[in-house]
């Protein structure tokens, strides 16, 4: 990065200039047209959208119905704790407010979380206690929050083998990948999945490229996509209970969740991670039966000893006569006080501005790949890049273009050099101009915009192949093929829509009246030219209609192309002339017509048979 990017300035301010600076490096240093690998597309990391099927069903559950805590919620609403807890002179008491903590990190993944599923689900309302209550139920909040800086847990958290003793009995389906059990399943991670559902489920939520079921932010959000599958709505009750029934399949698991989902809503605070309370009571300890060995995990923070006196050493004085009951008990060493862990800053959390990377704008034809893609960089308040910031691309505006996947919004995550790239983004069938906008997720910073265009495929020229006339009589349909070829500066131009009118005249551009139709009646139709160049309106493709006459076919195409095709519709060979004149007889036959000075004689009255030589069908004799 260029020494004047790494400029401070005013507190709460980003520089425009700085901001330049740093999207032209940051421009510059990347690949010409690289995509990304993105957190939303089936070819890598996906923030939302993975596993959009139905859930595992029959004997699968997403912790394959392996134990949990059992312990309810105080009855008391948590009221809201001053300061940081942990910080005071002696251990910290893990009853009443305590149990409303939530460590720091684990409380940064349930909500973001929360916003990434409710960004491309929102019908789903997802709720970020909800899975703060799984959390709790499953592993006591990834062991009181015992996780490094990126969120993943110190130890893998493993549930006891699945081998159908008090349990589901599942077959090992990930080698050990995840369990380090080769024979069985184990549920692992804080938010406990078997391997088979996380092999479908899992995420890749903190960039990291790893999809780590025992990392608290890839867990927090497969839990959120898994809860919403199925077009769940958890804001109501039936689907509420129902996705929480698909984790565990246990009328007791259901309303220990629900309990714990309404006592973190009622109000949470923030603990420093690694002090969280642990839950002692599993469901595996109150089984007849239950596995041998299960070790229940301690409480990560110390309780104060009851103020009890305790048995005296070997080997001390009895107390001074006369003196009953006043032995001052040996002193218990005091544990140190925790240092609370500073509160966990988010990428998204450090960043001051989202600008423009690259493809400010983007254009194609019509059902094809646009060239690049939109590239947005994170950048904090001294211009530097932000990774592992998801940003989220949507569409905005009437058009059919989508991203890979057919999707109108995904989610990429930036890279190491703060550069974040949509997926591959494809032209629909409609033409016009349209909006892409970029934004963080789970922030209300400014939106990076693409201006993004799509223009119909064109010909600047139509030909006719084959000069056979078209013709056909009234009353039936045209028996030739009309075959067009488009090009466009010389080229085959396929897929240009071309649009075919019946017109009178070459100089009249309406479409005609009478005469000759297309087979649906109408005399406008449309035609897509194939991928060889042309097009063909089959044999009977047009009707003559019951107006003879001459027509003309009009093709015009988007570029300028344009053809004329001559109709020509006869009358039919079986229709009478209305008017049809009377052959002549030859000379000397008695029907000869009368000689000019023939006239009537004077005595005869009229009739209208002496009055006019008007035709009728005895008075033309056909040729001997």
């Amino acid at each position: 990065m260029a020494p004047d990017i790494g400029r401070r300035l005013r507190r709460g301010a980003t520089s425009g200039a700085v901001v330049a600076a740093a999207v032209a490096a940051l421009a510059a240093s990347q690949a010409p047209e690289a995509i990304q690998p993105t957190t939303d597309n089936a070819g890598g990391d996906r923030a939302v959208g993975t596993g959009e099927g139905t859930p595992p069903s029959g004997e699968g559950s997403a912790t394959g119905d392996s134990p949990y805590y059992t312990e309810l919620p105080p009855l008391n609403t948590p009221p809201k704790q001053p300061g940081v807890p942990g910080t005071g002179t002696g251990p910290l008491v893990v009853t009443g407010p305590a149990e409303a903590g939530i460590p720091a990190t684990v409380l940064s993944a349930y909500k973001r979380a929360e916003q990434s599923v409710r960004s491309t689900a929102p019908g789903c309302n997802l709720p970020w206690q909800l899975l703060a209550g799984i959390g709790k139920v499953e592993s006591g909040q990834a062991s009181g929050g015992r996780v490094d800086a990126n969120g993943t847990t110190f130890r893998p958290i493993l549930g006891p083998a699945l081998n159908g003793v008090g349990f589901a009995n599942i077959s090992d389906t990930d080698d050990g990948a995840y369990d380090g059990d080769r024979v069985h399943d184990r549920a692992v991670g804080p938010m406990q999945f078997i391997p088979s559902t996380w092999a479908t489920w899992g995420q890749d939520a903190n960039g990291d490229g790893k999809k780590d079921p025992n990392n608290i932010y890839d867990a927090a959000q497969a839990a959120g996509l898994y809860l919403c599958a199925n077009d769940r709505n958890l804001a109501l009750k039936a689907d509420l209970d129902r996705a929480i029934l698909s984790y565990n399949r246990s009328t007791e698991y259901l309303n220990t969740v629900l309990s714990w989902f309404e006592y973190y809503k009622r109000g949470t605070h923030q603990v420093p991670d690694g002090t969280g309370v642990l839950p002692v009571d599993r469901s595996d300890n109150r089984r007849p039966g239950g596995l041998p060995g299960t070790t229940t995990p301690t409480p990560s923070v110390p309780v104060s000893p009851s103020p009890t006196s305790p048995a005296p050493k070997p080997g001390s004085q009895d107390p001074k006569p006369g003196t009953p009951g006043t032995t001052k008990p040996p002193t218990v060493p005091t544990e140190p006080t925790p240092v609370p862990k500073p509160p966990v800053t988010s990428p998204a959390d450090k960043v001051a501005a989202l600008a423009v990377a690259g493809n400010r704008q983007l254009t194609a034809i019509t059902d094809s790949d646009f060239t690049g893609v939109p590239r947005a960089a994170a950048l904090d308040a001294s211009g530097k890049p932000v990774a592992k910031v998801n940003v989220r691309f949507e569409i905005v505006g009437a058009t059919d273009t989508r991203f890979a996947g057919g999707k109108s919004a995904v989610t990429a995550t930036t890279t190491s050099s703060g550069i974040a790239s949509s997926p591959a983004l494809r032209a629909g069938e409609k033409a016009g101009t349209f909006t892409i906008r970029a934004t963080v997720v789970g922030r209300t910073l400014g939106a990076a915009e693409f201006a993004v265009s799509v223009t119909e495929r064109q010909a600047d020229t139509l030909v006719r192949v084959g000069e056979d006339p078209l013709s056909a009589a009234t009353g039936t349909a045209f028996a030739q093929e009309l075959q067009v070829k488009a090009t466009d500066k010389g080229a085959l131009a396929p897929g240009v829509l071309v649009t075919a009118e019946i017109v009178a005249s070459k100089t009249d551009p309406k479409p005609a009246t009478e005469g000759p139709t297309f087979k649906d009646a109408s005399r406008t139709a449309t035609f897509t030219i194939g991928t060889n160049g042309t097009f063909i309106l089959e044999k009977g493709g047009l009707l003559a209609g019951d107006k003879a006459g001459d027509y003309l076919l009009k093709l015009t195409a988007p570029g300028g192309g344009t053809l004329f095709v001559e109709l020509k519709v006869t009358g039919s060979d079986s229709t009478p002339d209305p008017d049809p004149t009377p052959e002549p007889s030859e000379p000397g036959t008695p029907e000869a017509s009368p000689s000019p000075s023939a006239s009537p004689s004077p005595s005869s009255s009229p009739s209208p048979s002496a009055t006019a030589p008007t035709a009728s069908p005895s008075a033309t004799v056909s040729k001997a």
